[in-house]
């Protein structure tokens, strides 16, 4: 799907048909014990934005926020490298642009 808000994505994160980003990770994340290379994002509602406020402050705000579009656990995806959070953190921002 290419709009003009999905033009600019970069190749490693890919637009579904149904809003949500899948962003092709570098190291990739142990997942219920396995290993996975791509997590997709669902787009989030106010509601989800609101919740993770609630979590605390900046960083741990996000970290609940990304950790629940991609429903896995905080702490998996704590286990990041800082490569794959970056770009995880990248998707999530196309969705606030």
């Amino acid at each position: 799907m290419s709009n003009n808000r999905t033009a600019g994505l970069p190749a490693y994160i890919t637009e579904d048909a149904d809003g949500s980003l899948s962003v092709d990770l570098v190291r990739g994340l142990k997942i219920s014990g396995a290993k996975v290379t791509q997590l997709k994002l669902r787009e989030p509602t106010l509601d989800d934005q609101l919740a993770s406020q609630k979590v605390g402050e900046n960083a741990d705000a996000e970290v609940a926020l990304i950790a629940n579009l991609a429903e896995i656990a905080p702490e998996e995806l704590r286990a990041a490298k800082m490569r794959d959070y970056a770009r995880l953190q990248e998707a999530l921002g196309f969705f606030y642009g």
